[in-house]
């Protein structure tokens, strides 16, 4: 009985949220309210379990990401970047999406794509706003673009964290395994990007004239503020790097971060409270509680115990299909709690492959299934909930299906491109 709440519950609420009829963060909270109502999940489960709770490390570090952002912003630094990016694009509309969207993917690559994503979108509304040209595409072209570059590195998408920690992988284990097609994948992307959002770069001649006239240095309004965020973002940064010698979580980090430089910044409440995307963490809680109860009465165990014996022990296929598989359900369920719940089965098959290359080779689907499948509807990863709702606050809100009818083709062209990787590496030339 419990597992048919969990699951309709969980269908409705999606439902809600897709067809756009309740507000996302509503449907969330209800939804998680139900599963709690009815006892399938309690307090513990909630607050304390890493397996079925409230994931506070998400939580945290968007919060203390987002107060970090809101103090950044009274420097100028945004404005400074944006005209800077649509000066060397020589006011072409494409070749801005271009370097923003390279930009954001290296930047994943070596940060959280969230934390990516909370620092490039401002910039990205300035830049469109100079140009006036809608910022919707450019918004959807970054987040899809933090997903496939943060899946470079170990510490570029939360996913790789578990699987890291889970299959002993270490950081240079995911830049020389995964750090190549991602490359790969952010060429096609990018060849991609004129086709996918066709009829948006129309800039007036004049207006990208004017762009060029303007001094990036004058958009700098508060210097030594400017020093002080440089010099804490530095701290927090290298607190991010140095999680195996702090061992600190990014979480921490960032709130510790957060803390010091509202301390020293001096500024008001309302200046970097402004800033934080409440109703972004509200949703992420209720979306938590209710995946919460999908794992704790064994649906997504099930799911993915299936889709392993399916493989008959064949690791070519086994590989193919959790890429395929993980691509899928990611982009229904959050990443993070199904390459959690996914992690023990995968390492259950591997130990009965002889091979170690190709052992090895089904964490790497796992990986590149989970990172590219978040692309493939908007709640699919946290960073598309984190920049819908920063595009909403904005007044350019982007829909579930507008942005889930590109994130659906970029998903499919990248695990299509994902697959004859692992099978030449891992299977032909190993």
């Amino acid at each position: 009985m419990t597992v048919t709440i969990a699951i309709a519950v969980f269908t409705i609420a999606y439902i809600l949220i897709a067809s756009e009829r309740v507000h996302k963060t509503i449907a969330a909270l209800v939804g998680g309210g139900v599963v709690i109502a009815v006892g399938i999940v309690d307090s513990d489960d909630v607050f304390y379990s890493h397996e079925t709770g409230i994931d506070w490390n998400v939580i945290f570090l968007l919060l203390g990401m987002m107060i970090i952002v809101g103090v950044l912003r009274q420097t100028g630094i945004f404005e400074y970047v944006a005209i800077w990016a649509a000066k060397r694009a020589k006011g072409s509309a494409l070749r801005v999406m271009i370097l923003l969207v390279l930009i954001t993917a290296t930047a994943s690559g070596f940060l959280d794509n969230v934390t990516t994503v909370l620092l490039i979108a401002p910039v990205t509304m300035l830049v469109c706003e100079r140009l006036e040209v809608p910022p919707t595409p450019f918004l959807i072209a970054e987040v899809l673009a933090s997903n496939i570059g943060g899946a470079a590195t170990l510490i570029g998408d939360p996913p790789n964290i578990i699987i890291g920690s889970r299959a002993g992988l270490s950081f240079n284990d995911f830049f020389l395994n995964m750090t190549p097609i991602v490359l790969i994948e952010l060429a096609v992307f990018t060849l991609l990007l004129p086709r996918l959002f066709q009829g948006s770069f129309e800039v007036d001649p004049e207006r990208a004239a004017d762009i060029m006239q303007l001094h990036e240095r004058e958009a700098i309004q508060d210097p030594k503020l400017l020093i002080k965020c440089g010099i804490v973002l530095a701290a927090v940064f290298a607190g991010f790097f140095g999680h195996p010698i702090f061992h600190l979580e990014p979480s921490l980090v960032a709130l510790l971060g957060a803390g010091v430089l509202v301390l020293i910044s001096g500024l008001p409440q309302r200046d970097y409270l402004s800033a934080v995307e409440w109703e972004t963490l509200l949703f992420f809680a209720g979306l938590f509680v209710m995946i919460g109860a999908l794992v704790k009465t064994g649906v997504i165990g099930r799911l993915a115990k299936y889709a392993t014996e399916l493989t008959g022990g064949n690791a070519l296929v086994a590989t193919m299909l959790i890429l395929v598989v993980s691509a899928v359900l990611s982009g229904v369920i959050d990443n993070i709690p199904y390459v959690a719940t996914m992690a023990p089965l995968v390492a259950e098959l591997a130990d009965h492959v002889d091979s170690p290359v190709q052992s090895e080779a089904l964490w790497w689907a796992l990986a590149l299934g989970a990172d590219f499948g978040g692309n493939l509807t908007a709640v699919g990863a946290s960073a598309n909930v984190v920049m819908l709702g920063i595009a909403k606050r904005s007044d350019h809100p982007i829909s579930f299906w507008e942005f889930t009818r590109k994130g659906v083709l970029v998903t499919v062209v990248t695990v299509v491109v994902a697959a004859p990787y692992l099978w030449l590496r891992y299977f032909i030339f190993a």
